[in-house]
């Protein structure tokens, strides 16, 4: 019976104590553009993942802009832009600033997950296996970036 309620009564005061830190500390989300599909809404907004060699940006060659598909930041220039053969749209660099990242334990290893720094939805992982310098991967699902060539 004691260790019942040592048990409940832990629980509830890590609950009293540590739910507000969470809520008051945690990343806001938000619908910006309303034309999002809900393939598009799982990937940026509950971590989902596109199928591999599915994107139609994966074979685009253009030089410009890679932006956020919900709030349309600029992410990544296409010169960054490499095939990694992983059949998701790959990068070597971000744009300063661009991103946010976030150790990520999901499926028994360790990713560094990355999301948009100004609207905070989930775009990919990076990976120390780039073929630049700094040793980079940025794979992006290819429904959260929105292409627009410079003219």
């Amino acid at each position: 019976m004691k260790r019942k309620f040592l048990k409940l009564f832990g629980s509830s005061f890590l609950a009293f104590f540590l739910l507000p830190f969470k809520i008051s500390f945690s990343e806001t989300k938000k619908i910006i553009n309303k034309n999002l599909t809900d393939e598009q809404k799982n990937i940026l907004f509950n971590k989902g993942t596109e199928r591999p060699f599915s994107s139609p940006l994966l074979n685009e060659k253009r030089k410009g802009f890679y932006h956020c598909a919900n709030c349309g930041a600029k992410l990544f220039n296409s010169n960054s832009k490499f095939d990694s053969n992983t059949g998701w749209p790959s990068f070597t660099t971000a744009l300063p600033g661009a991103f946010k990242t976030k150790i990520d334990y999901s499926f028994g290893m360790k990713r560094t997950e990355y999301y948009c720094s100004n609207c905070g939805v989930h775009h990919g992982h990076v990976f120390d296996d780039g073929p630049d310098a700094n040793g980079k991967r940025f794979c992006n699902n290819g429904l959260c970036l929105i292409f627009k060539p410079t003219n």
